[in-house]
């Protein structure tokens, strides 16, 4: 059985290893705009002027994951100890 202080430190990696992820998309989408807007145009059939929008969208998405499902629990659980 996990403690509440174990559990608050799992979320927290949770947290900090998926916002690593979001900000290196982040960088990564807007660094090699170019590169990917090509690639993704190739591989998914969605026109360019799109992807922009798609591109926001996941990362919105993914933003509201984060915080629903570690952040939030994370703060909970340190409140609880």
């Amino acid at each position: 059985m996990a403690s509440i202080d174990s559990l608050a430190e799992f979320f927290g990696w949770c947290t900090l290893i998926n916002v690593g992820l979001l900000m290196l998309t982040f960088l990564f989408i807007t660094a090699a705009r170019p590169l990917i807007v090509g690639l993704h145009s190739k591989l998914f059939g969605i026109a360019e002027a799109e992807l922009p929008a798609a591109y926001l969208q996941y990362l919105a998405i993914y933003k509201i994951g984060i915080i629903l499902l570690n952040l939030v629990p994370y703060i909970a659980l340190k409140i609880m100890s």
